[in-house]
């Protein structure tokens, strides 16, 4: 049976060059035929609300079997975290694997119905593993929103990278690799 990977794209247009697109195409060829990697496209992604894609990523994981894999990009790695952190999870998660997040409520991303509670890190710590990305050339999220996130997800696995932009439209080789660690290992906690 193929392992499931949700991604939760960025916000903005989804197409060639532009958007999530480059960086999903990289992971399902990196990945090869042993992983499904889901693309949902989120709704009105050039004018995102967390409701509208909250419920998308609900009725996602509804249909996911348990133990998938969870990728979240930018914005829609920002929607994962409230949305885990927030919500009511029954489906065990495998993974969780964060890229270029912005940190709502700091400096000028200021987004009320995007910040995350004063506790969310609660939830999430003892959850399965949490990865995050970033890189220190990210010329739309400042790579110190990577720093907000792992001062309080202490237990997640931080990787500040050199390459790679914002969009990482020629992959993100990290990722990947612990993606496949990931699954080359059982049993793991579950979220």
């Amino acid at each position: 049976m193929k392992k499931q990977v949700l991604f939760i794209h960025c916000g903005g247009t989804q197409g060639p060059n532009t958007g999530s697109r480059d960086l999903v195409a990289y992971l399902q060829d990196a990945l090869g035929s042993g992983y499904d990697v889901r693309y949902p496209q989120m709704p009105d992604p050039d004018h995102p609300h967390y409701a509208t894609w909250k419920n998308v990523v609900a009725c996602e994981l509804r249909s996911l079997q348990d133990d998938a894999l969870l990728v979240g990009h930018s914005l829609g790695g920002s929607v994962l975290l409230k949305f885990l952190s927030e919500e009511n999870i029954t489906k065990p998660i495998a993974g969780l694997f964060i890229i270029a997040a912005p940190f709502f409520g700091q400096d000028e991303w200021d987004v009320e119905e995007y910040e995350l509670q004063h506790n969310f890190f609660l939830h999430l710590q003892h959850a399965a593993p949490v990865f995050l990305y970033h890189s220190n050339d990210d010329e739309v999220v400042p790579v110190k929103h990577l720093t907000f996130y792992a001062d309080l997800l202490p237990h997640a696995s931080v990787h500040e990278l050199s390459y790679g932009g914002h969009l990482f439209g020629n992959g993100l080789q990290e990722l990947v690799f612990d993606i496949k660690q990931l699954n080359a290992l059982a049993p793991y906690e579950s979220l």
